[in-house]
């Protein structure tokens, strides 16, 4: 019997490592295919601070499958929604971050909001007290736009954003139709 030559081992080697980064990738496709796709976050910045915005709500657009879901009483939606049975669902909370009166909001969108028709709600206190909301939206943007700053002045502070994917519904009592969103993201920028 013959000893292999360096070029056999060689071969046997090289094979040897390719069966093991096959399985190594076929076991990554596999655990990647079925992982669970994450939510999307924003990233909100102000006065040097950053914070990551989990959803305060998060359903799919039939308003199913919801993942997250506002505490009761914190929204008014027209339809009663429950977590589903065993599933992962999770109570939304508001994301926390301090804006001086004169600075900036700004925000970091992914991409999977940037390129849905987003809706944005600032809230700002008025000298007598009152709250004023204001709406931007998606349309006020390039579109695929990113990043957008959400202005304050020292009169006119701001309490906070919600960015919000709504979806049109019917109220099924009325027959009234308006939009609602499937998901929100909510920043308190005030106490």
């Amino acid at each position: 019997m013959s000893k292999p030559n360096a070029r056999t081992i060689l071969a046997l080697v090289a094979a040897a490592l390719l069966v093991f980064v096959a399985a190594v990738a076929t076991v990554v496709a596999l655990a990647v295919r079925n992982a669970d796709e994450p939510k999307p976050a924003i990233t909100a910045y102000a006065h040097g601070r950053t914070v990551t915005v989990e959803p305060f709500m998060y359903c799919s657009v039939q308003m199913a499958d919801c993942l997250v879901l506002p505490k009761d009483g914190e929204t008014q939606l027209p339809v009663a929604l429950d977590c589903p049975a065993d599933s992962d669902c999770r109570t939304g909370e508001f994301a926390d971050l301090e804006v001086p009166g004169g600075y900036p909001l700004q925000l970091s969108l992914p991409q999977s909001i940037a390129r849905s028709p987003w809706v944005a709600v600032a809230y700002y206190e008025l000298p007598d007290g009152a709250i004023m909301p204001q709406r931007i939206s998606h349309r006020d943007f390039d579109e695929g736009t990113v990043a957008i700053t959400i202005p304050s002045a020292e009169r006119l502070p701001l309490l906070g954003v919600e960015v919000q994917l709504p979806i049109l519904a019917r109220d099924t009592t009325t027959g009234e139709e308006g939009y609602i969103p499937h998901a929100a993201w909510s920043i308190r920028t005030a106490d």
